[in-house]
């Protein structure tokens, strides 16, 4: 049975302006004061492209200019990007945070491996030269971890000359390392001594690393960490995350809520790229229980999501869902969702070869 591999855009392109995309809504209302973000632009411009890649259509090619468009006016007059825009179209801040620049190139990275048309390619490759300076004082690890994940993709598919971007990459992945040895405990295997939030981005990174850089025990510490990552957050074959309100201190008890829906988002890539690596079903069902937190299968077994308009609710309460529709979630569940649809898609090309780029996708250490 073919898979259709389409996936509503009904909300994105509601919560989507001139400009760029609306950071927060009010139920399915887009909320103008709450402005854009570069980190929400940029997960829509990566999402864009790998669905333009699946089908190359005029209307998914102007979602595509407009992402790309805020990007190239996100960037500062010094260095990195810009993450917080008004409504007004002033932005709000000096310069950006650390995870903004590392979303960006993640994105851009996207763009970059991609059959876009040239000029689109050619700005992203400018926009990550001119990036290059400020990943490389990056400190955040979640930051850290997307450089690692962009040169990922840009390797998985043979760009060239971007040296500098793999040297930052591979520093990255070395400071995880010694983050982890520096944290972790007999009972707390893990590279800070909290986890907070988009926890599996940090283990995902480390199995793209393994494959990149494959003899400096980067896919020991990956397994170690998922593995606990995977436990800490697995309640009776569900997906229960680390709650947002108060997260997950060593030695404390695990905030349940609010749960969000880019643990799950994270969780499933990491997963896919664990499988990717090692072959093992246990990242395979870790995967699934992460997709199936979307549809239902949580701590409340209420579904977050409306697959009509591909909208996805902000988390889960305590009292019962976030009924709002922020960009952040709907990006969470419609990558999801893409990439389960990738795993089917692939599966069927087994049998009956034909598209091997996009079983190729299904199947690598694709970033998340």
């Amino acid at each position: 049975m073919h898979v259709d591999d389409r996936i509503p855009l009904i909300h994105l392109d509601r919560m989507t302006d001139s400009t760029g995309l609306i950071q927060h809504a009010i139920y399915s209302i887009p909320r103008r004061e709450s402005g854009y973000t570069t980190d929400d632009n940029a997960r829509a411009l990566r999402l864009c492209t790998r669905l333009w890649e699946r089908r190359p259509e005029d209307r998914m090619l102007d979602r595509v200019t407009t992402y790309l468009s805020f990007l190239e006016h996100a960037r500062c007059p010094v260095r990195g990007f810009h993450n917080f825009l008004g409504y007004q179209r002033d932005w709000l801040d000096a310069e950006g945070t650390g995870d903004s620049q590392g979303q960006a190139v993640r994105a851009l990275a996207e763009v970059l491996g991609s059959h876009l048309p040239d000029g689109y390619r050619a700005l992203a490759r400018e926009l990550i030269d001119k990036v290059v300076p400020a990943l490389a004082d990056l400190r955040s690890l979640r930051a850290q971890a997307y450089v690692i994940l962009a040169w990922g993709h840009l390797s998985k598919w043979g760009v060239k000359d971007l040296e500098p971007v793999e040297e930052v990459a591979r520093s990255a992945a070395q400071r995880l390392l010694e983050c982890y040895n520096r944290s972790q405990r007999p009972d707390w295997p893990w590279f800070e001594s909290r986890m907070t939030y988009a926890n599996a981005v940090l283990p995902h990174s480390l199995f793209i690393a393994a494959r990149c850089w494959p003899d400096e025990g980067f896919g020991d510490v990956a397994e170690a960490t998922f593995a606990f990552l995977d436990r800490e957050t697995t309640v009776m074959d569900t997906f229960w995350p680390i709650g947002n309100s108060d997260w997950y201190a060593r030695g404390e008890e695990k905030s349940p809520y609010d749960q969000q829906p880019v643990e799950a988002v994270t969780m499933a890539d990491a997963a896919r790229a664990g499988f990717a690596v090692t072959g093992d079903e246990k990242y395979a069902a870790a995967r699934r229980r992460a997709h199936a937190w979307f549809h239902g299968r949580n701590s409340l077994q209420q579904t977050l999501v409306d697959v009509r308009r591909g909208a996805c609710r902000d988390g889960l309460q305590p009292s019962g869902v976030n009924r709002n529709e922020g960009a952040e979630s709907t990006l969470a569940y419609l990558w999801t969702e893409l990439n389960n649809k990738d795993i089917i898609r692939c599966a069927e090309n087994q049998k009956n070869p034909g598209d091997t780029r996009s079983c190729s996708i299904a199947t690598a250490t694709t970033p998340s």
